[in-house]
Parts: structure tokens; sequence; C-alpha cells
């Protein structure tokens, strides 16, 4: 029996072709489009709500009135007046808990993902911190270290850490046997391989880490200051809150997430400036 004869033969060769995996029409909008419709959703969903009477204007205030609001803060901000002052307050905690979390999360986790030692000894203890619930070490850093802004310094670096620990020491597992195999057998040593082999290939891992680390340090920073008074945005908005002024809190909570989109666009940035190899089928390689 031929080819030309044979059924089996036959409808594989005709079935023989490359398949294209055809995107769902959700998939097909526009970034800017679906981000649109999403926020028009949400300020529509809110303004029913309070037009309508179903939650009080004591806690959830107008859009109209968050949006009057947000223009006396942005002028305020633009005149230099006590709320620039209080935002860069806020943004030096931040930055300073970062740096501080990016130095002590990649030591340690080049300790753990590196020796047995880190392995086995130092990470049950830095999961069962982990575990702990952070907020309630806020009255310690202020007992420890005033009310200044040391405090909210220190309780932010202390939540970003772990997520560059976690981060970084996966980073070290992800390169392959043969890899390391590889550079032992041209006579790298352990130090050699570290910096040459599992650091480069980690590196999406670390990213992925100052991602998680960017969003929580801007929680942290805010609870110091929210708890530990001081002069930042989080006291700000303990002050408005004790007010009942709701708009106020509003409006600081969202100039406060465009303080959190920039450390994290900066973070994104950083990464595809030095992990340009890593597309988005990567570690984090897909996120923004």
């Amino acid at each position: 029996m031929t080819d030309a004869t044979n059924p089996v033969l036959h409808a594989s060769t005709e079935e023989d072709t490359v398949w294209v995996e055809h995107e769902a029409f959700i998939d097909r909008i526009p970034r800017w489009v679906a981000m649109t419709f999403l926020f028009v959703a949400v300020v529509g969903i809110w303004d029913l709500v309070t037009r309508m009477g179903w939650v009080s204007a004591i806690i959830l205030p107008t859009p109209a009135e968050t949006l009057e609001d947000l223009g006396f803060v942005g002028r305020n901000l633009l005149s230099g007046g006590y709320m620039l002052e209080a935002l860069w307050t806020t943004t030096l905690t931040v930055l300073y808990g970062f740096m501080i979390a990016i130095s002590i999360g990649f030591s340690l986790g080049v300790l753990v993902g590196e020796t047995k030692f880190g392995e086995r000894a130092v990470m049950p203890y830095l999961v069962a911190i982990d575990t702990m619930p952070k907020v309630a070490f806020a009255p310690l850093f202020i007992a420890w270290l005033g009310f200044d802004i040391a405090s909210k310094v220190a309780l932010a670096a202390f939540i970003a850490t772990f997520p560059i620990v976690v981060a970084t020491a996966a980073g070290l597992y992800a390169a392959s046997e043969n890899e390391r195999m590889l550079f032992k057998s041209v006579g790298a040593s352990r130090m050699q391989i570290l910096l040459r082999l599992k650091l480069p290939t980690g590196l999406p891992y670390f990213f992925t880490g100052l991602k998680i680390a960017a969003v929580g340090v801007m929680a942290g920073a805010i609870t110091g200051e929210f708890l530990g008074g001081g002069s930042g945005f989080g006291a700000l908005i303990r002050q408005s809150a004790s007010q009942l002024d709701t708009p106020r809190v509003f409006s600081l909570i969202l100039y406060l997430s465009l303080l959190g989109l920039a450390l994290y666009s900066l973070v994104v940035w950083l990464q595809r400036r030095l992990v340009f190899w890593n597309k988005a089928g990567g570690p984090g390689g897909g996120v923004m």
C-alpha cells in the first residue's frame, strides 16, 4: 500500500502543519485601553456608591471631593509647603530603607545560597522571623532608635529584606549542574564560579526580589511614620484620619502610590538595562 492510498499516512501528512496559538480577545486589547477602561469602571462604581448613599460620606468621599483635595495637595507640593517637606522625609526613609535592605538581603542571600551553614543554620531563623507580624516590631524599633527617621528606616528595611534574601539564594541555585561542572573542568575557583556564573545567572531572580522589596519598603516606611509620628506622609495620614478628613487621606495615599510606582519602575528600568538577555519568559521579565 502506497503513502497516497494509506489513509493513516495521508491524514498525518495533512495535519503535519505548524500550530499557531491564537490570543484571546482580552489579551489583544492595547494596554492603555485596558487601563483606561479599568480606571473609568472603578471611578464609576465609586461615584455610584457615594451618590446612592450606600456608604457614608464620612467613610468614603466622592470622587469629586477626592479630586478637589488632590489639587490642594498638589498645589501645596508645588509651592514648597509643609507637604513637600513631609514627602521628602518619606522619600528619604524609603530610599535609606531600600538600600539597607539590598545590602543585608544580598549578603544573607549569598550566605544562604552558597554555604551549607547559611542554608542549614541561618535560613530557619530568617524564616521564623519573617513569619512574625512585622508591624508588631514597630514599637520595638521606636523604643530602640527613638521617634526620629532611624526607627522608620529600620522598620522599612526589616520588612523589605527577606524577599531579597530568598530571591538571591534562589538565583544562586539557578545555574545548572552542567554549567557548574564546565567551570570546574577548566579550573575555576569557587569565587570565580560565584562571580562569573552564579551571580549573572541569578540576576533575574535578584531583581524579582527587588520588585517585591520595593513594595514592602513603602509599607514599612508608612507604617513606621503612622505609628511612630514624625513629619512624613504617614504622620499626615494619621492626623487626617483622626480628624475624619477622608478626602485628604485618599489624596495622600494616591500621591504615595506614585512614589511607590516610581521606585518599582526604577527597579524595572535597571533590570532591563542590566539583565537585557532575560525576556518575558524569565523570572520577573514580563512584569511591566
